[in-house]
């Protein structure tokens, strides 16, 4: 279990930078120059990010995360500021920054095989087959643009275990990022229902998000800081997982807004999923740790279940809840039955595939658009045929028979925690494409990163072995 970890702004330099970037994304904002700071934060972001890449790794970790958190709100804010444009290269900022690990998997993939980095591998070659076919089938700029959402999650999987020995620092870092995540995207998430503030609206309404509620006070569907519910409930479901693994004064608070905001979402997916996740990361753990997770539990349940027996937030969570025992007349879930339906059989004869890009269409008023499919499996075999599904799906279940694998998971509760994270989000696939962008990072990432916290305990007892065979 972690303690909390005071703040420090060091080491200065990159700090440093970290500031200039937040010092001009606010100036930009407050002088409404949107023109100028959607072309200059992609910019600055990635030298930032590369700065830190390079002299500063464990924080550019942090950075990488903090821009997934907040780089939607920042586009909103922008575009009230100045005009509507979709899409936004602000929301570039993100993935960018994180492919710049693709200099880390450039570099050690010749040999990432022998180091057991064969899921990797696998995930690469029907991406880069895919996006072969959609570079046939579609047109450049669709199929780069997909590239980025299937290709970023592979990237940070491959750097977290390739960078293994960093493995304590980089667990750290993720506990104290997802706790202020948590933190501070639970209270922004309540403002946001409470309130509803003009930018948010404003975004609702150009965006015609419907299913994300009314633009009004207690009619959101919380998205928070992020761009949609489904990634924003996915967030939420892994920052309160960690916190299970977090000493810090702050939990309380944070549990008390995550869980709110989390509830608020109403996505019985990501609901099921933190179910899943939490009975993940129990059940592998030795009976002292558990038994400090199902106290903390109680801890949190005293604090927060109160709170959602009252308005205005009852009646809200308290009907979707009521949804699970009845998801015969469920229309959400009788969409989706139709779905199968119509499109599985479809699916299933894709042996080549349309291609990484053909999702994407051009509205009648010029904005790009992807076509939302409801269903992670059927969109792998729309994109990717029979050919890059195989060898896609087969990465994604070597995975996870190797994190299953990995007997220092009972002791180290970060290690569970990574595990549970990445395998309740995998189980989303069925209702939703959780392997594209921030969802998939969860996936790749967290398990990637499960992956290196073996291969660390396992340099650590080799260490240890050797320096009692010294001693003998």
């Amino acid at each position: 279990m972690t303690k909390g970890i005071p703040i420090k702004l060091e080491p200065a330099p990159a700090w440093t930078a970290i500031l200039l970037f937040v010092v001009i994304t606010i100036l930009g904002i407050i002088a409404g120059a949107g023109t100028i700071m959607r072309i200059l934060l992609p910019v600055v972001g990635f030298a930032v990010g590369l700065f830190l890449y390079r002299r500063y790794p464990v924080l550019y970790l942090g950075f990488m995360w903090w821009l997934w958190f907040l780089m939607p709100l920042v586009r909103r804010l922008i575009d009230y500021r100045s005009n509507w444009v979709n899409p936004s290269p602000v929301l570039l900022v993100a993935p960018v920054v994180t492919w710049i690990t693709v200099d880390t998997f450039l570099k050690y993939l010749p040999r990432a095989y022998k180091q057991g980095g064969l899921p990797f591998i696998l995930g690469f070659t029907s991406i880069l087959y895919g996006f072969i076919i959609g570079l046939i089938k579609s047109t450049p700029i669709f199929a780069i643009r997909a590239l980025i959402d299937w290709f970023t999650p592979i990237l940070l999987g491959f750097y977290l275990f390739i960078n293994w020995r960093d493995y304590p620092r980089y667990r750290q870092n993720i506990q104290r990022t997802f706790l202020w995540g948590v933190l501070v995207m639970g209270v922004y998430g309540l403002v946001q229902y409470v309130i509803a503030p003009e930018w948010d609206r404003f975004w609702l309404i150009n965006a015609r998000m419907f299913s994300m509620g009314n633009p009004e006070p207690f009619g959101i569907r919380l998205w928070s800081t992020m761009n949609s519910t489904g990634p924003f409930a996915a967030t939420m479901m892994v920052g309160l997982l960690l916190l299970f693994n977090n000493n810090s004064p702050l939990r309380i608070p944070a549990s008390i807004a995550g869980y709110l905001s989390f509830l608020l979402t109403l996505s019985r997916t990501m609901w099921a999923s933190w179910f899943f996740g939490l009975a993940s990361l129990t059940s592998s753990l030795k009976p002292k740790i558990q038994m400090r997770i199902i106290i903390s539990i109680l801890v949190m349940g005293i604090c927060i279940v109160p709170l959602t027996t009252i308005e205005p937030f009852s009646e809200v969570i308290g009907s979707r809840l009521a949804t699970f025992s009845d998801l015969g007349n469920d229309h959400s879930a009788e969409v989706r039955q139709q779905i199968y339906e119509e499109s599985l059989g479809k699916a299933l004869s894709m042996v080549l595939g349309n291609g990484i890009g053909n999702t994407f269409t051009i509205t009648e008023q010029g904005e790009l658009r992807s076509l939302v499919i409801d269903s992670g499996i059927l969109d792998m075999f729309f994109t990717l045929g029979w050919f890059g599904t195989l060898p896609y799906v087969s990465g994604l279940l070597l995975l996870v028979y190797s994190v299953f694998q990995y007997p220092e998971i009972r002791r180290d509760s970060f290690m569970s925690a990574a595990r549970a994270i990445g395998l309740s989000n995998l189980i989303g696939l069925p209702i939703g494409s959780a392997m594209l962008g921030v969802g998939g990072c969860y996936i790749w990432g967290f398990l990637g990163l499960t992956m290196a916290a073996h291969k660390y305990h396992q340099h650590q007892n080799k260490l240890s072995s050797d320096m009692e065979s010294i001693a003998e």
